[in-house]
């Protein structure tokens, strides 16, 4: 089975380079083969094509276009072309993620989530209530736990350029308020095929049931799942409010994307000059697009609430509360992932 799926992602990894190159793509015409020389035809263009799934209205695609494309192109001088591709019209976040480790994509935004088929330790990042506050887990990304993250990524071909923010996971469903553990008893919620959201809403007594997220509309309509979580401005752009009544701001998870570009790429076809460009720009953007998501958030949970949805917000004691009952789940990862690496996020919190 596993050898089946290798198969289909290098057949899909060749027909997007097929694909690619018929749009006009020139290997030939990437910049000089070693980092650090000049690159002396002034008519040769680096073309670094980047593939998301979000739609161009989130913050994802507005900042990569406002605080990358548009800096790294102008401050090249041209010697650098930015492509973006939303909307997963270059596949969804595991056809993104592999495409850019083969080499057949310069670049792309997955979640982290998706990561943990390179290093199964990404999972610690969909822990819930692993930070106590977006700002922390910021901090966290930026230091050293990022660093940890962003050498597991260079063993396998992956150069990291930072990590963006998808914002914070929030629940909905059609039953009922959620504020105790107790609440989610019994409830269907709708989760990605990841097992640590799956072991998360199965230890607090709900049925957790994997579904891809094109499913998940119709799922809630048919009442084929209870509830779901993702961020609000998320919920709201896919119209769930339209199947769902209850909003709960639990923000369990600090959701991020990795902004990674393949390794061979980054050192071998993009001048040192191209290289910084490319990484003081990658900077900005994550530090505006956080900054954006943040600010959605707020403002699509009124949205939501305006449109009809029941919202209720945690508290820290009720956070508190589900962090207790998740007790047996940290103990579970904290074998698998190691202690050393809860107490590096953890410091985070202090």
């Amino acid at each position: 089975m596993k050898f089946a799926k290798r198969l289909t992602a290098l057949a899909l990894a060749s027909v997007m380079s097929m694909s690619l190159t018929a749009c006009g793509r020139n290997s030939g015409n990437k910049g000089p083969a070693n980092a650090g020389q000049e690159n002396t035809d002034s008519s040769s263009v680096v073309t670094i094509d980047i593939g998301h799934v979000e739609a161009e209205d989130r913050s994802t695609h507005q900042a990569l276009v406002k605080y990358f494309k548009e800096p790294v192109e102008k401050n090249s001088n041209g010697s650098i072309q930015v492509v973006i591709h939303p909307n997963s019209s270059l596949g969804g976040d595991s056809e993104l993620t592999e495409s850019v480790a083969m080499g057949t994509l310069e670049a792309a935004l997955p979640s982290t989530s998706v990561l943990v088929a390179y290093d199964a330790r990404f999972g610690i990042m969909d822990m819930p209530w692993l930070f106590n506050n977006a700002e922390q887990s910021f901090a966290a990304m930026d230091g050293d736990l990022g660093e940890y993250f962003n050498q597991q990524l260079e063993n396998v071909g992956i150069h990291s350029l930072g990590y963006s923010y998808n914002g914070l996971r929030s629940m909905t469903n059609s039953a009922r308020p959620i504020t105790c553990p107790d609440d989610l008893k019994g409830l269907k919620m709708r989760v990605m095929e990841n097992q640590v959201f799956i072991d998360f809403f199965n230890t607090l007594g709900a049925s957790a049931t994997p579904m891809s997220f094109s499913e998940l509309f119709t799922g809630l309509q048919q009442h084929t799942v209870d509830g779901q979580e993702n961020p609000p401005s998320l919920i709201y752009a896919t119209k769930f409010q339209e199947v769902q009544k209850y909003l709960s701001v639990t923000e369990h998870v600090n959701n991020f994307l990795g902004f990674i570009m393949n390794k061979d790429f980054f050192d071998n076809k993009l001048t040192a000059e191209q290289q910084t460009i490319v990484s003081e720009a990658a900077a900005e953007f994550v530090k505006e697009q956080r900054a954006m998501e943040l600010k959605d958030t707020d403002l699509y949970v009124k949205k939501l609430e305006e449109e009809g949805m029941e919202v209720n917000y945690l508290s820290d004691d009720q956070k508190n509360e589900f962090k207790a009952a998740l007790a047996p789940m940290y103990e579970k990862y904290r074998g698998e992932f190691g202690n050393e690496l809860f107490d590096m996020a953890d410091k985070y919190n202090k």
